[in-house]
């Protein structure tokens, strides 16, 4: 098989990718960097199976011939992280909504399967523990640019089931619900691997807000089991899908458990959302999947537990620090 994976040199595109090379698909990625790094992919260019192009989805003609030549395409590629959102809503927007256009419009030409990622903050202050699927969504106004990225990423949703309905092109939507692991950067405001970084530097541990706030933190590998599983299932076609460990912990424990998993000196403080975002931003008190569905496709439940997801990350840093020097980090994280 070979895959097309947009924003593949992020996060979740490289484990992504290093997972469909081991066992032998061809693998192409498309990322302009905005997000992701090369670093991510360098130990992967050697393979024989791996392509990579360094533009933009925006590149019509480069993302057409691409996506000719691919049997499935993944598209991650996305504005992330609160951080970026709150700064610059303009990017977040058009970022994903534009990008994920064009991807439909050119897979549909050839009727190529499209697994598009949204994400768990669609479902924004609904209450409606845990969420569910075909639940409502319940978002802040308009005035609120925190928001912004979830309605963008509901947008998304929208096109692509569609695309499905309509045009026939098969799409499968994924709620993805704080994936973590290494390589992944706390530059946009991602909490864990900000507590964790501060932790190996014995720096303070920084929690914006009441810390009472509660998320569920799902492995990066069994992310991409899931992904995959649901790749290759025919009914998960036109469907929208959470994937998720149902873990929860509030962010203050949080910041506790990377504390004592990594022995740690570090302080932890608190910063309220105004002074760290803007003022008037809201958040949601609790983020939980129900991976129901998940398990009814596929037979897949994410279980990986924290504290090992907390070890893996922190592993992660202190061998980077090896290379890099001690690790730095300017702010604290939300999820």
């Amino acid at each position: 098989m070979r895959y097309l994976i947009t924003g593949g040199a992020g996060f979740i595109g490289s484990h992504l990718a290093e997972r469909l090379l081991d066992r032998g698909d061809r693998v192409v990625l498309l990322d302009n960097l905005s997000t992701g790094s090369v670093e991510n992919i360098r130990h992967l260019k050697s393979s024989p199976l791996l392509e990579y192009h360094l533009d933009g989805i925006e590149n019509r003609q480069l993302l057409a011939e691409l996506v000719d030549d691919a049997d499935v395409i993944v598209h991650l590629a996305a504005a992330v992280g609160v951080k970026l959102i709150v700064e610059s809503p303009v990017r977040t927007i058009e970022t994903n909504v534009n990008g994920t256009q064009l991807i439909l419009e050119a897979a549909c030409k050839k009727k190529k399967l499209v697994l598009t990622a949204s994400t768990s903050e669609v479902y924004g202050k609904s209450t409606n523990i845990p969420f569910r699927e075909d639940a409502d969504l319940v978002l802040g106004p308009t005035t609120k640019g925190r928001w912004s990225y979830a309605a963008s990423k509901a947008l998304d949703e929208f096109l692509a089931l569609s695309y499905w309905k309509e045009k026939k092109l098969p799409v499968i939507v994924v709620r993805l619900f704080n994936t973590v692991g290494p390589r992944q950067t706390g530059r946009y405001g991602m909490v864990l691997p900000n507590f964790v970084k501060s932790a190996l530097d014995n720096s303070p541990i920084t929690i914006y807000g009441t810390g009472k706030q509660t998320r569920c933190f799902c492995d990066v590998r069994d992310t991409i089991e899931g992904l995959l599983r649901l790749m290759n299932t025919e009914r998960a076609v036109g469907e929208v899908v959470n994937v998720g460990n149902i873990e929860e912990i509030t962010i203050e424990d949080l910041a506790g458990r990377v504390k004592e998993r990594t022995a740690s000196s570090s302080s932890i403080e608190y910063v309220p959302y105004d002074q760290a975002y803007e003022p008037g931003f809201e958040d949601m008190m609790r983020r939980v999947p129900c991976v129901d569905k998940l398990h009814a496709l596929t037979g897949f439940r994410p279980e990986t537990p924290l504290n090992e997801i907390v070890d893996r990350v922190s592993d992660h840093f202190r061998q980077k620090s090896v290379l890099d020097g001690p690790c730095k980090v300017a702010a604290g994280g939300i999820a």
